[in-house]
């Protein structure tokens, strides 16, 4: 589901722990990759970014386990998620890694020995593994750990093009299986992650996002060698254009608030795109919490009574955004 790999960057080229200095503060951050332990300088960077946010959350595959415990010991309030596609036989061969997944496994049940809180599984869904979703969220209950989903992108950061569900009606009844029994289980926050699925099954579908998209407004990411992107799932197909790079500013407001960065967000409002993942989706989900929770207490309430969760009727929520946001157009830029 991802090239990364194939794409290796120039280590020469990178941005350093000490050019984040110039980040901001943030009420949560993702350090992601390809594989973000593959970086030497990880521990620095997380040290950084400590300074900025009280909450960090690492993405791996769990294969460099002692490296993994190592930094977790250091900052025993990090956050793990181990992404892991499948059990055993699907997950290692989705990865082409053999012993992938007992590793990624072990990692997370060495994490949790040490008294690591914040950690769980991460799953990308598409029709070659949506069958073991269920399985693996079974064992993240019998675990107690955190159960993360998302499905098929493509994108520049990616380096995919092909990346889409075949099998929908398969996969869309494994995610509408997952929704009934998070709304069944007694945590608050598996309700507004069954709400959260169900916008994974309006992307399968190919429907407007349920929540406007605001990135480049309420988060952002940046890429290795230092460009703000509004976020990582731009396609040159549609647009792909940086607010500026942090190394090219003295400071990061003169970035965020430049001529380039509102430019951007222009494109943003308008972009044909209708993702759904989780760094441009949750905060939405919170800014318009109404929303979600309206969806939340209704759908709760029916799972209470045994009565069956709409899932064919997919909400979308005015709340004031274009009405070309997420409309599919190639052609028109």
């Amino acid at each position: 589901m991802c090239n990364i790999w194939k794409n290796p960057t120039n280590r020469k080229k990178e941005i350093t722990p000490q050019e984040l200095e110039k980040l901001p503060n943030f009420k949560f951050v993702n350090i992601t990759g390809g594989e973000p332990f593959t970086r030497s300088d990880l521990e620095d960077i997380v040290e950084v970014m400590f300074k900025k946010s009280k909450r960090i959350v690492i993405s791996t595959a769990g294969w460099h386990t002692e490296k993994i415990l190592k930094l977790a010991k250091r900052f025993p309030n990090i956050g793990i998620r181990v992404s892991l596609e499948g059990l055993e036989d699907v997950n290692d061969d989705l990865r082409g890694r053999e012993t992938g997944f007992q590793r990624g496994l072990n990692t997370l049940k060495g994490l949790k020995e040490i008294g690591i809180k914040d950690i769980g599984f991460g799953i990308t869904v598409s029709n070659k593994n949506s069958h073991d979703m269920l399985k693996l969220y079974e064992l993240s209950k019998e675990l107690d750990m955190e159960f993360a989903t998302a499905t098929f992108h493509n994108s520049f950061y990616f380096h995919k093009d092909d990346n889409f569900v075949t099998e929908k009606d398969i996969v869309i009844k494994d995610f509408e299986i997952l929704i009934d029994n998070l709304l069944k289980e007694k945590n608050p926050k598996s309700w507004f992650r069954a709400f959260f699925n169900l916008g994974l099954i309006n992307y399968i579908k190919g429907g407007k996002r349920m929540l406007p998209c605001e990135a480049g407004s309420v988060n952002f990411f940046i890429e290795p060698y230092g460009d703000i992107y509004p976020c990582n799932g731009l396609e040159d197909k549609y647009w792909k254009e940086s607010m500026g790079n942090i190394r090219d500013f003295d400071t990061f407001e003169k970035l965020w608030f430049g001529e380039q960065a509102q430019k951007v967000r222009e494109l943003v409002r308008t972009c044909p795109k209708n993702c759904w993942m989780v760094g441009t989706a949750a905060p939405v989900m919170k800014k318009y919490i109404q929303h979600p929770a309206k969806w939340v207490i209704k759908n709760k309430l029916r799972s209470l009574l045994g009565k069956p969760i709409s899932k064919e009727v997919i909400p979308y929520f005015n709340v004031g955004q274009d009405p070309k946001q997420g409309d599919l157009r190639i052609n028109d830029k």
